[in-house]
C-alpha cells in the first residue's frame, strides 16, 4: 500500500437477514473504496441508500458478509471497535448526562489507564481546540446544542485517532448553527489534518467540506469526484438531480469532431466538450443545465420562454419558464444589477455553453 493511502475498502458488501425470514437485503453492494492520508471524505446519499452502514463498518459496529477493510496496511476487517485506531462524531452527541464536560471527554482516555496528568493535559488541549476552555465543570443539560456538538468533538479528538468518523453530526442543529458548525468542523480538520470520513444527506453540507464525495444509491457507488467533479460533470442522472438542482433537456448533436461536441438546445447551437464518449452527428442526447447555466435577456433573437414563476430570495432570484412543453429553473444570482423580469413576461433563453454536461447512457454508465 502506498504511504498516502490510508483506508482501503476492497468490495465490501454487508447483507442483513429481513425479519422472519422473509428474504435478505443487500444493504451494502461491493464498496471500493481508498481514502488517503489526511482527506476528508464523505459518503453521501438518500435514506437507505448504505452510507450509514458503510461508516458502520469501517468503524466495526457491522461486519461485512465479504469483501476487506484495510488500514495503513492492517486488515481491520473483523477487529472489534475498541482495536481500530478511529473515533466517532454522533448524530445525537451520546453524551453521559452524569458527568460534566471534562468527564466526557476524558472517559475515553480513563479506559485507557493513562495518568491523571496525562488526562489533565490532553482534555484541556481538546476542548481549547473546540473553543470550549473553561466549560469543563459544566453538566450537558447546561450547554447549548451546538455546545454540546462541540464536547462530542472534543471527546473523538482527545483519542488522537488515526481516522475520525461522523454520523450525520449536525442534523440535531438549527439551520444558523449547523452552518457555523460546518465551518468549524472544516477549519478544524484542516488545521489537524486528520483523515476523516463524513455521512450526510446534505448536499450543501457535503460540498462544504470534503475533498472528495462519495455518491451512494442503493447500496452502491454512484460517483466518486470532487466537489466541483460530482456538481459539474455527474456520471448519471441520479446523481446529477440528487446534487443540487439540474434541468434535463433532450438535444441532438449537431457536430462531433475530436474532444469538441456540438448541440442544439431550444433552436441555440452549443458547443461543449464530449469528456471522452463517442457520440456521432444525429444522435439523441440528454444534456445537464444547472439553473445558473441559463440566463434570461430582453432579446428577441433568442428562443423566447414564458415567465410562469419567479421568486425573489435575497442573493438571487428564482425562475420557473416554460420553453416549448419542457419546465426550466432558472437562477440569477445578481438581482440587485440585472433586471428583474415579472410574471407572465416572455423574454429571452441564453445559455452558457460551458455549464451544458451530456450524460452517459444509463444502461452503460460505469459505478465508480
Amino acid at each position: 500500500m502506498a504511504a498516502t493511502e490510508s483506508l482501503v475498502l476492497n468490495d465490501v458488501t454487508k447483507i442483513f437477514q429481513q425479519r422472519g425470514g422473509a428474504g435478505v437485503v443487500k444493504a451494502v453492494d461491493r464498496v471500493s473504496l481508498t481514502i488517503r492520508k489526511g482527506e476528508f471524505v464523505t459518503l453521501l446519499g438518500p435514506s437507505g441508500c448504505g452510507k450509514t452502514t458503510t461508516l458502520r463498518l469501517i468503524a466495526g459496529f457491522e461486519m461485512p458478509s465479504s469483501g476487506r477493510i484495510v488500514l495503513d496496511g492492517t486488515d481491520i476487517t473483523y477487529q472489534p471497535p475498541n482495536k481500530r485506531d478511529m473515533a466517532m462524531v454522533f448524530q445525537s452527541y451520546a453524551l453521559f448526562p452524569h458527568m460534566n464536560v471534562f468527564d466526557n471527554v476524558a472517559y475515553g482516555l480513563r479506559i485507557r489507564k493513562l495518568s491523571r496528568s496525562d488526562i489533565q493535559t490532553r482534555v484541556e488541549n481538546a476542548l481549547a481546540l473546540v473553543g470550549l476552555s473553561g466549560l469543563g465543570n459544566r453538566k450537558p443539560n447546561q450547554l447549548s446544542g451546538g455546545q454540546q456538538q462541540r464536547v462530542a468533538l472534543a471527546r473523538a479528538l482527545v483519542m488522537e485517532p488515526q481516522v475520525l468518523l461522523f454520523d450525520e453530526p449536525l442534523s440535531n442543529l438549527d439551520a444558523k448553527l449547523r452552518v457555523q458548525m460546518r465551518g468549524e468542523i472544516h477549519a478544524l480538520q484542516r488545521r489537524l489534518n486528520i483523515t476523516s470520513v463524513y455521512v450526510t444527506h446534505d448536499q450543501v453540507e457535503a460540498m462544504a467540506l470534503s475533498d472528495r464525495i462519495v455518491v451512494m444509491n442503493a447500496g452502491r457507488i454512484e460517483q466518486i469526484g470532487t466537489p466541483d467533479e460530482i456538481y459539474r460533470r455527474p456520471n448519471t442522472r441520479f446523481v446529477a438531480d440528487f446534487i443540487g438542482r439540474a434541468n434535463f433537456i433532450d438535444t441532438t448533436v449537431v457536430q462531433a469532431q475530436g474532444e469538441r461536441v456540438t448541440v442544439e438546445l431550444f433552436g441555440t447551437r452549443v458547443e461543449l466538450q464530449s469528456n471522452g464518449r463517442s457520440v456521432k452527428p444525429g444522435e439523441r442526447q440528454t444534456a445537464v443545465v444547472r439553473p445558473e447555466g441559463l440566463k434570461l435577456r430582453a432579446d428577441p433573437t433568442l428562443e423566447q420562454v414564458l415567465i410562469e414563476q419567479a421568486m425573489y430570495l435575497g442573493s438571487e432570484i428564482e425562475y420557473i419558464v416554460r420553453a416549448g412543453d419542457q419546465r426550466l429553473v432558472v437562477v440569477d444570482s445578481d438581482p440587485r444589477t440585472s433586471q428583474i423580469f415579472p410574471e407572465g413576461e416572455t423574454v429571452g433563453l441564453d445559455i452558457i455553453g460551458e455549464a451544458v454536461h451530456l450524460l452517459p447512457p444509463e444502461e452503460t454508465s460505469a459505478r465508480a
